[in-house]
């Protein structure tokens, strides 16, 4: 490995869990740097200090031809780096399927990259964003109630990647044909070196390895099992932002201190804010909601608009200028929540005009990012939201941007970021950024005020 001072690299399969797992990592003082594409050495050394890198991705939207050619690239420059770990960041609740999103086919790929490593280790629960996994099923908190993944009332109804089956194991059998294994939460008890022992055992059997997560505690020693498994080589570890909070608790208590801590800022309350959603969640429909009861004025783009793209009328995008410009915060939405009728007449136009469904949320995120980008010229504004795990990705390319460090955590796995471009109008813009999982009810309002819940 190279002594460049990197503890970590990630690639995050969607742009929204990208500045997730950035938190995660950032919010204990490890300074992180979320790029839009690999960096180059040059680039990296505009940021001193820096303990750990990611590079925001779109994989989990793409058919496994289209991954393989996106990961290709950032897995040879991150093996290039050497970095102690290398995560493949997943979704905390593990969105993914055979042909789209395969979390199979991204460990596959990155054999190719991470080799003479038998176990690839994974880890999905994360308990400050209300994820948990024991004996293998995947759990999932929302608002007040925890859900088994496949009775989950978001992730059972979700529009590409339906989860179906809640143990991960069975889940992620279908996309590989590797072995997987199981450290449950029993064998994870107990004295470190009984621990790891048992974790010694596991190594000798090649393919993938589940952790469950229960607590902090058992996040912590998942960390140190992981860190520690292949100390002489880069070590290649999949799961969701829980590796992060798993790496920064080992680093903490084995006294591996950032050698310069994420920079932080007091952040102020805007007066305003502009956002967009392509999020038909549940989640989201009801923060669109409180936030129209907390002043916001929230506009439906018509379907026609979305699918004539670049050729819509202005008609909509003076409307949201005008009102940003008259003082107020303003929310561009495709969808209320999962049933709206909107969602099926959008797929028929875009069947009919021969725009495959998995493209369609890269369409949808250009056009929101193009018009993101014209209202913040147009008017000047500073603070914006993006909300969709999908199109985020897609939204932030537009408008201009190269890099994301955070400012406050808002919200767990949602927080309010600076962006680095290399336009001085867009340098500094203050970007939050929400999978439609993530974020509580008042999330559009605590960006606004900068607050945190």
């Amino acid at each position: 490995m190279k002594d460049n001072g990197l503890l970590l690299a990630f690639y995050g399969d969607d742009f929204t869990g990208s500045t997730d797992a950035m938190e995660a990592l950032a919010i204990s003082g490890y300074r992180t740097v979320l790029f839009l594409e690999p960096p180059t050495p040059e680039l990296l050394q505009r940021f001193e200090g820096i303990r750990c890198i990611g590079v925001a991705g779109t994989s989990r939207a793409k058919n496994n031809a289209d991954m393989e050619a996106e990961l290709r690239p950032v897995f040879e420059q991150f093996a290039a780096i050497q970095p102690p770990v290398v995560h493949y960041k997943t979704c905390s609740t593990f969105d993914s399927a055979p042909e789209v999103g395969s979390i199979g086919k991204a460990i596959a790929v990155a054999r190719d990259y991470f080799t003479d490593q038998p176990v690839v280790p994974l880890l999905v629960g994360a308990p400050p964003l209300g994820r948990y996994t024991l004996f293998g099923s995947h759990f999932a908190r929302m608002h007040d109630a925890v859900y088994r993944l496949d009775r989950h009332p978001v992730m059972s109804r979700h529009p590409i990647t339906p989860m179906k089956e809640a143990d991960l194991r069975l889940h992620l059998s279908e996309q590989t044909t590797e072995r997987i294994g199981l450290m449950n939460l029993l064998e994870l008890e107990g004295g470190i070196d009984a621990v790891k022992a048992r974790y010694s055992e596991k190594l000798g059997e090649p393919g993938v390895l589940l952790f469950d997560v229960l607590d902090d505690e058992r996040l912590r020693v998942s960390g140190q099992l992981i860190w520690e498994s292949y100390p002489d080589r880069t070590n290649f570890v999949v799961g969701s932002s829980g590796v992060g909070y798993a790496m920064t608790a080992h680093w903490k208590s084995a006294g591996i201190a950032p050698s310069g801590e994420q920079q932080t800022s007091t952040v102020k309350p805007a007066d305003q804010v502009f956002a967009v959603s392509g999020s038909a969640s549940m989640v989201t429909q009801q923060q669109i909601e409180n936030a129209v009861k907390a002043g916001f004025r929230a506009i439906r783009i018509p379907v026609d608009d979305i699918v004539r793209g670049e050729s819509a009328p202005r008609a909509l995008l003076d409307e949201a200028i005008r009102l940003v410009r008259d003082g107020h915060s303003v929310i561009l939405y495709t969808a209320m929540g999962p049933d709206d009728p909107a969602i099926a007449e959008t797929r028929e136009r875009f069947a009919a005009m021969g725009i495959p469904e998995l493209e369609s949320g890269e369409f949808i995120g250009r056009q929101l990012g193009r018009w993101t980008r014209e209202v913040m010229q147009a008017t000047g504004i500073r603070r914006v939201i993006v909300a969709g795990g999908d199109t985020s990705g897609f939204v932030t390319r537009e408008m201009g941007i190269y890099g994301l460090e955070m400012l406050l955590p808002v919200s767990p796995g949602a927080p309010l970021c600076k962006a680095y471009s290399l336009e001085p109008e867009l340098e500094g813009v203050e970007l939050a950024l929400k999978g439609g999982q993530l974020g509580g009810p008042e999330f559009f309002a605590n960006v606004r005020k900068a607050s945190q819940a």
